[in-house]
């Protein structure tokens, strides 16, 4: 199953029929492929994308990448790129394709799902320079940031990690490891249940949950849990995190058989899992935006352009817009490039109308071709 908003949000589904308050927001739930239901107009009314958009591949930026997982844009230019298998993170120019390698993330010990996955930058980027990074270590996984130094040679370029949070449950499978920074300067973690499901349920353990904390990695102040990071609960293995132009927070998360989901995530709020996978009519859980069978999304990263979430699909290959009317949806989704670039691992934002995408065909679960994995501009409606 699987931050602060200027008003409390009104939401539709499941046990989210009550006001959200700050900082994030709820949602509604759907059937394969669709979704249905969407919130009340706001003191403004939302814009309502078209229900039907296009997608548009610009050019292929970077070819070459070995097991890509996570990526940040650098505000003066250039994109990051984590190599889960390899734990190093490398620089690529958008215009011309060059790779430079920063340095390998020491402490990284990459298996099965693990290694080294989501990296942002911090909020004070643009004075500190500082990197966050999500990896799986021997022992747990954790979050670290280090100075990044353009002007050390290549290889050398990271500083020495420094631990901001440590202590999520690993596992072979099921690791989360998206990070994010969200509008209220906040830090963002979607972790896994690490294969043992009781984890989810359990609010005193860090598995199966959204995290959300200071940059420092302590509790932020709001979070729905007296001392605790633990923002929502009851998730299987968040692998998205994105933000709507109103601030309201979505996530991505694999299902096990039957469905996966996109939720919007209001915090206290528990989505389910392991006793719930998909919709449920159980009113104490948060019902997901949109689900998906399996084979049709097994999704990771999500963005938000053009007034839509778009999700990139592993197992299903495909591409995923999913057109937004509050925390609803105005239409069903609609899937892109289905197969024509093999397994997608993440979206992000790049401005306006596009997007970045990142393949991931050399995880151990694709079919590499010359060339893979590869970094993609989209143009998007």
């Amino acid at each position: 199953m699987t931050a602060v908003l200027a008003a409390a949000l009104l939401l539709t589904a499941g046990c989210s029929s009550d006001d959200a308050g700050p900082p994030a927001a709820g949602g509604s739930a759907s059937s394969s492929g669709t979704a249905a239901g969407s919130s009340p107009p706001g003191p403004a009314a939302e814009e309502t994308p078209p229900a039907k958009g296009s997608v548009k591949v610009v050019r292929t930026v970077a070819t070459g990448l070995k097991s890509p997982w996570g990526l940040a844009p650098l505000p003066d230019g250039g994109l990051l790129v984590s190599s889960r298998d390899e734990a190093t993170i490398t620089r690529v120019d958008e215009r011309t394709g060059r790779k430079t390698e920063l340095g390998e993330v020491p402490g990284v010990s990459p298996a099965g799902e693990g290694g080294l996955l989501g990296i942002a930058l911090s909020p004070g980027y643009a004075s500190d320079h500082m990197v966050y990074a999500y990896f799986t270590s021997a022992s747990d996984n954790r979050i670290v940031r280090m100075l990044y130094d353009a002007k050390k040679p290549p290889g050398e370029q990271l500083g020495a990690p420094d631990t901001v949070f440590k202590g999520i449950p690993k596992g072979v499978i099921h690791n989360g490891g998206r990070i994010a920074f969200g509008p209220d300067g906040m830090l963002y973690a979607g972790t896994g249940e690490s294969g043992e499901r009781g984890l989810s349920q359990d609010k005193e353990s860090l598995g199966g949950k959204i995290l959300r904390m200071t940059p420092e990695g302590e509790p932020a102040a709001g979070n729905p849990f007296p001392d605790s990071p633990v923002y929502s609960y009851g998730h299987r293995n968040v692998q998205g995190l994105a933000w709507d132009a109103r601030q309201r927070l979505f996530a991505s998360e694999f299902g096990q058989e039957t469905w996966d989901e996109l939720n919007a995530i209001k915090p206290g709020d528990d989505y389910g899992w392991p006793r719930a996978e998909g919709r449920s009519d159980d009113p104490a859980f948060h019902n997901p935006v949109a689900q998906w069978r399996t084979d049709e999304a097994s999704p990771s990263g999500i963005a938000y352009a053009e007034g839509c979430v778009w999700m990139a699909g592993l197992r299903g290959e495909r591409l995923w817009r999913v057109p937004l009317k509050g925390t609803g949806t105005s239409a069903d989704p609609q899937a892109f490039l289905q197969g024509e670039y093999g397994r997608l691992r993440t979206v992000v934002a790049a401005g306006g109308d596009k997007l970045w995408l990142v393949t991931s065909d050399t995880d151990g679960r694709g079919d590499p071709k010359d060339g893979d994995d590869r970094i993609l501009e989209l143009k998007v409606t």
